[in-house]
């Protein structure tokens, strides 16, 4: 079986599984969360199957970006997050490049973050930056 055939959001985008569709189009499918972190949980995926962000076609990421926008707009919610994870290291578990809408209504709905924020260091980020902007 192929990694397409065995994939989860494949099989919704095919149809083979049902899902709460809130938008559809040629490129890109949102539906709501069936294990959600809160209120109006939801998923945008691109429908091109690609497991890393560098896999997806630019014009989807665009459109998916427009489609999280929409559904932010719709839900009402004041604070949310745009959540995207690559690798199982980074908290990914579909390997099919999914966004989550995360709405944030309190303290202990929606997303939990911790932000463990190292120190400065100006010489290694002047290296880092040099090195970066060269593969630009």
């Amino acid at each position: 079986m192929s990694k397409m055939a065995a994939c989860i959001f494949c099989k919704i985008i095919k149809g083979d599984i049902p899902a709460f569709k809130l938008f559809e189009s040629e490129k890109v499918l949102a539906f709501l969360d069936i294990q959600p972190l809160s209120r109006g949980h939801a998923l945008v995926i691109p429908k091109h199957h690609g497991v890393k962000l560098t896999d997806i076609p630019d014009d989807s990421l665009v459109e998916i970006l427009s489609v999280a926008k929409k559904i932010a707009k719709a839900s009402g919610a004041e604070n949310y997050n745009i959540l995207q994870n690559n690798g199982r290291l980074a908290h990914q578990e579909v390997d099919h490049v999914h966004f989550h809408f995360i709405p944030k209504p309190n303290q202990t709905e929606g997303l939990g973050v911790g932000w463990p924020a190292g120190k400065t260091d100006m010489d290694a980020l002047k290296k880092l930056h040099e090195e970066l902007k060269a593969k630009f």
